[in-house]
């Protein structure tokens, strides 16, 4: 018997996973806070022997090499791959044994698209395949994008993901399951992905790199690219130089004293409170991400890298999972942080800053004023699809280096679903603007009579 455990980074969009038999397992594309995993596998009550990797992460700072480090596993990496710290290179074909007394093995597969060095790995009992860990390769529904390393190579990785795609389906049985670490949310992934499990029977009949010839598939993988997270660029040469183990210790209090110093020096001030709680009341010049949102990819994708942040929180655990969020994308220790809520954050005499709600049936209200800017935070794909006539569009992660872009006027801002909005109008209200934060859907706009173009 095996048994497969699923570790879910819903904030990055991404899975690790830990598969074994009775004694022994092999941890999958580990995140950096390798704990989680550690925990699993206690809970099993297994050795932790191998840990590989798929590809050499540009959304995330791998925990394989620590892991491999604390467990005494041997750390398995794509033997082109090009990483500077000790490892067994993995080469197509290779197969190590999982657990002995499951019959269990790891077969490594070349699948390169994703990255040139890209490996899946076939976990087989009494060499029948059962599951198939594919990374970035064959995600649900699509595939993982192929620009993510040379603008160069982009065309011959998103043929090389057609043909891993096919080479995949041809190879292994119907049933196999299929377990990619990307494709949840993470930007990683070429396009949205709808479904938790599939298999690669599903796939050959939904998967577009498997229904279409390779020339559509190309052309239609190219085409839907959109903007990569700036911070991409600083996960890939950690990943190879082999990361650091992660401090999750808590960072250095705050007072309002230091908040008010650290925000006249042009440091971030990050108040991870919800965006209704941020609306109502923070410090003025602080920046609203939300921690039950995807706040390691946006603060990551915004914040000049290496700028000193302080964390406000409303409670120490809240603190700590941002922390450990954030240590996940290279963003390894608060300048300083506090907990609580404004009160506690303001010097004495010092009043809350506040901004309005609204919604686009508000909006449709005070559409024609002069006085009023619509201003459209989403991606450039989102637009694509309808957008409010006459508003201005400007990304989120873009916002801050233009916000002297933004007309002048009372400036209402909106996304798709609101967390995004926050996210700007915190930043407009941090620069003095007049902003009014649109907390709606952007389904709801036509419904109340905006007019909605598409480009």
């Amino acid at each position: 018997m095996f048994f497969i455990e699923t570790i879910e980074l819903a904030g990055l969009g991404n899975r690790s996973y830990l598969a074994g038999g009775e004694r022994t397992a092999v941890a999958v594309d580990p995140p950096r806070d390798v704990d989680q995993v550690l925990t699993a596998a206690a809970r099993r009550g297994v050795r932790i022997a191998y840990v590989v990797e798929t590809h050499v992460h540009n959304d995330y700072v791998s925990g394989g090499l620590e892991l491999a480090r604390l467990t005494g596993a041997s750390c398995l990496v794509p033997e082109e791959a090009r990483v500077r710290f000790p490892h067994t290179p993995v080469r197509d074909g290779d197969t190590v044994t999982v657990d002995a007394g499951a019959r269990l093995t790891l077969r490594a597969m070349a699948t390169p698209g994703h990255t040139p060095h890209h490996t899946s790995y076939v976990l087989q009992e009494d060499r029948t395949p059962v599951a198939v860990f594919t990374g970035g390769s064959l995600l649900i529904g699509t595939v993982g994008r192929p620009d993510l390393v040379e603008p160069r190579l982009t065309e011959r990785l998103a043929r090389a993901q057609h043909a891993s795609a096919h080479r995949l389906a041809a190879e292994l049985p119907d049933s196999t399951a299929v377990l990619p670490t990307h494709g949840f949310g993470s930007f990683c992934s070429s396009s949205q992905v709808e479904g938790g499990s599939t298999t690669i029977g599903r796939e050959r009949t939904a998967n577009r790199a498997l229904t279409q010839d390779v020339d559509t598939f190309v052309a239609g993988l190219l085409a839907s690219l959109d903007d990569i997270p700036a911070y991409y660029a600083h996960m890939g040469p950690a990943n190879a130089a082999g990361p650091a183990a992660v401090d999750l210790t808590p960072p250095a209090e705050a007072d309002p004293d230091e908040i008010a110093a650290r925000l006249a020096a042009g440091e971030w001030v990050v108040d991870l409170r919800n965006r209704v709680a941020f609306a109502e009341g923070h410090v003025a010049g602080s920046f609203n991400f939300e921690a039950e949102g995807k706040l390691a990819t946006y603060l990551a994708w915004m914040v000049p890298w290496g700028k000193p942040v302080t964390l406000l929180a409303e409670s120490p655990a809240q603190l700590a999972e941002a922390q450990r969020e954030l240590v996940r994308v290279g963003i390894d220790r608060p300048a300083a942080a506090a907990t609580g809520g404004p009160a506690d954050w303001l010097r004495p005499g010092e009043t809350p800053a506040s901004f309005p709600r609204a919604t686009f049936a508000d909006l449709a209200e005070r559409h024609q004023d002069e006085d009023v800017v619509v201003l459209d935070v989403r991606r450039d794909s989102e637009r694509a699809g309808g957008h409010v006539e006459g508003s201005v569009h400007i990304p989120v992660h873009l916002l801050h280096r233009r916000i002297d872009e933004v007309p002048d006027g009372q400036v209402w801002v909106h996304c798709a679903g609101g967390m995004r909005a926050a996210v700007a109008a915190s930043l407009l209200d941090a620069a003095g603007r007049d902003v009014v934060a649109v907390d709606d859907t952007f389904e709801a706009a036509e419904k109340a009579g905006l007019t909605v173009r598409t480009a």
